[in-house]
């Protein structure tokens, strides 16, 4: 096949999985995840239902491969955001306070959070997140700007502990407050 046949097959491929995707996800919002079938999510994304169970064989595996671009969409957004930081710890700021408020804007406590909030993808993604900003943290150190005298690995999973409880504040400014107490237990002793 030549090349622009290929590439708009996968195009069309891309643009089917993702009207998937959302239009899942817009009717387990609007309805519950128990009452949304594949035959509706067929009929709403336009599609037949063969078509649909080509791309997935159900409900819970379109809301996972939601899930997972949803939490790649998060970790490359955290990484731009490091590499648009000046010094270490400027990156190391920055990736904090980007990775609070995705904690302060997730949806917590429902089917669907439940659902999607386990499984292999999830602990890929979070060994992901926790070496991002592990290497941050050692960058941080090494400059200076960061205590050294624990373990890069181990202030990583103090960051990422203490800044999960910014999905239950009530407000930007208190997100903002647990990032800077966050960051205080970061500086380097005096």
């Amino acid at each position: 096949m030549p090349k622009l046949w290929n590439e708009t097959i996968e195009a069309h491929r891309r643009a089917v999985r993702d009207a998937t995707l959302e239009t899942t996800v817009a009717l387990v919002a609007e309805h519950g995840l128990a009452s949304v079938t594949m035959s509706q999510i067929a009929k709403e994304t336009g599609i037949g239902r063969a078509t649909l169970y080509k791309y997935f064989p159900d409900v819970e595996s379109i809301l996972i491969a939601w899930h997972e671009r949803h939490v790649a969409a998060h970790l490359e957004h955290l990484t731009h955001v490091r590499d648009e930081a000046g010094t270490p710890g400027e990156g190391l700021e920055a990736v904090l306070y980007a990775y609070a408020r995705i904690m302060h804007g997730r949806r917590q406590h429902t089917e669907l959070a439940a659902l999607v909030h386990r499984g292999e993808h999830l602990t890929h993604a979070q060994q992901h997140l926790h070496g991002l900003i592990r290497d941050v943290i050692a960058e941080a150190a090494t400059a200076g700007e960061v205590r050294d005298d624990i373990a890069a690995d181990e202030l990583a999973g103090y960051c990422l502990h203490a800044l999960g409880a910014a999905g239950g504040l009530p407000s930007e400014s208190a997100v903002g407050r647990l990032v800077d107490v966050t960051l205080a237990g970061l500086r380097p002793a005096p």
